[in-house]
């Protein structure tokens, strides 16, 4: 018999509430996801995090699980909370979903300085326009077609015109007396228009990461950036980590394409906001770079990355791949050339290749180090001579997985604490204090390291606080077995605390 679920998703909203009908013993983050809900599972689903809470608010609340216990604490399960991957339904139940953390205003960095303030660097596309007169078939013993005469005017084959060029071709060709426009690149046609529009090439570049991604429209000539947009990668409602949400893909095709629809409905409104921005059509961007880890690379090309996620860690495909847009169902040009750059490892992808080309590391005399502090972060190491390469899940450690208080760098997020007589914060944005983002616990740690209100374990030290000025000793406190450090204070609008690994 089914049971009956229903999910409250905005406590300020009554009516927002999704009425589902589960099997029983399904878990509520699955029956969330499979409904259309997103509740988002940081670990993947695993009980190692708090961000899939929900609060029981009718039928009968479920023992507590020992997960349900680590991660949420004693207050918040007598207050009715359980970790909804943790909890299987036996009965009709209300719940609400945790009120997130107003993870806005996100401080995303975005695209940089173009290539055109850099004199060394010569941008070299490949795409090329030129406007050319097609003689069309004129006589019926003349036995020819529109492709062949188009392909004798810019010395290709019918074999390098792609299908959906095909589509356009006849009324492209009638249209315009004049002559049309072709776009090519590496010797396939990949667009005819009407009329002369030689002077619109338009490019993008794409760092997909596993927690942002950024989008930037170049045009193609000049090197000029015209707009750029960042977000939120919507995979993370499925896991915050690779590790994670490898394990949610792992062998099971379904939620294979969920990952991969995600990151594509995503890139598809990125497209439309930066042709927004700019005023240039989407039919115009003939090129898109696009590099990211290895997990986030095949994600896109919704191929399995089960066995990234398992020793020796070996990707599907290593090399660089040029796939045409419409394979990928973007909405650019349909034959625009996306090309994904080589990946190095498991977990050293083609961002890190980006990173070797974009700072010329390979260039140098000297030993050089480049680091990529992300969600998953890499770390590039040598010279021309040789180079090394490793990668670590950087973001997990610091942006909320396994830190109560932790976040991601959005606005509220205490991103600097200065530790001298007391504690003193700064938010992103100026708002009130929501959590520690991870710039802001590192400065947090080292400040109190320093102070001596930690050791060089990490244990808060409760026992000689009374050394401590008056201020910063009133922060240091335990509660039960608990050890915390209080940054901001109860009386404030948001509190953040950090409690010790011990």
């Amino acid at each position: 018999m089914a049971v009956a679920l229903t999910i409250l998703t905005d406590a300020r909203d009554p009516g927002a509430r999704r009425a589902l009908t589960v099997a029983p013993g399904t878990s509520i983050l699955k029956a969330a996801h499979a409904g259309g809900v997103d509740i988002t599972a940081t670990c993947g689903g695993r009980g190692r995090c708090t961000s899939c809470r929900v609060k029981f608010l009718a039928g009968t609340i479920p023992p507590p699980t020992i997960m349900d216990e680590v991660q949420l604490g004693a207050d918040l399960v007598r207050e009715g909370y359980r970790l909804s991957c943790q909890c299987l339904l036996a009965e009709p139940v209300t719940v609400q979903v945790a009120p997130p953390l107003e993870e806005r205003s996100f401080q995303i960095l975005g695209a940089g300085e173009g290539p055109a303030r850099h004199g060394r660097v010569a941008l070299d596309a490949g795409v090329a326009k030129q406007v050319v007169k097609v003689t069309l078939p004129r006589e019926e013993h003349h036995q020819t077609s529109d492709v062949e005469q188009l392909c004798q005017a810019v010395g290709l084959t019918p074999a390098d015109v792609g299908p959906s060029v095909l589509q356009g071709l006849p009324a492209a060709l009638r249209d315009d007396p004049a002559g049309v426009t072709v776009t090519t690149f590496g010797g396939r046609v990949l667009a005819v228009e009407r009329g002369d529009t030689a002077g619109m090439k338009f490019g993008l570049a794409v760092d997909i990461g596993t927690t942002t991604v950024v989008t930037t429209l170049l045009e193609l000539e000049s090197g000029e950036q015209l707009a750029s947009v960042s977000s939120l990668n919507p995979q993370a409602v499925f896991g915050g980590d690779l590790m994670s949400r490898i394990a949610f893909a792992q062998f099971d095709p379904g939620n294979l394409r969920k990952l991969h629809t995600r990151i594509v409905g995503l890139l598809n409104q990125h497209v439309e906001e930066v042709c927004r921005q700019s005023g240039v059509l989407a039919k115009w961007i003939y090129k898109v770079v696009v590099v990211g880890n290895t997990c986030m690379h095949h994600l896109l090309l919704g191929i399995d990355p089960s066995y990234v996620g398992l020793a020796p860690y070996a990707p599907v495909m290593r090399h660089p791949l040029v796939r045409p847009a419409r394979e990928l169902f973007l909405k650019v040009a349909p034959e625009a050339r996306v090309c994904l750059l080589p990946l190095v490892a498991g977990f050293v992808g083609a961002d890190a290749v980006a990173v070797a080309l974009a700072t010329r590391i390979y260039e140098s005399a000297e030993v050089r180090v480049a680091v990529d502090i992300g969600t998953n972060g890499e770390v590039l190491l040598g010279s021309r001579d040789r180079l090394w390469a490793c990668s670590a899940p950087a973001g997990p450690a610091l942006e909320g997985a396994q830190i109560r208080h932790g976040m991601r760098g959005a606005a509220g997020a205490i991103d600097r604490v200065t530790v001298d007589d007391d504690l003193r914060v700064h938010t992103i944005g100026e708002a009130a204090a929501l959590g520690l983002c991870g710039s802001g616990l590192i400065d947090l740690v080292a400040g109190l390291l320093d102070a001596g209100a930690i050791d060089g374990t990490g244990l808060i030290q409760v026992e000689s606080r009374e050394t401590l000025p008056a201020r910063l000793r009133d922060r240091i406190v335990q509660r039960g077995e608990e050890r915390q450090v209080i940054v901001c204070s109860s009386t404030s609008p948001a509190s953040a605390r950090t409690r010790s690994p011990s």
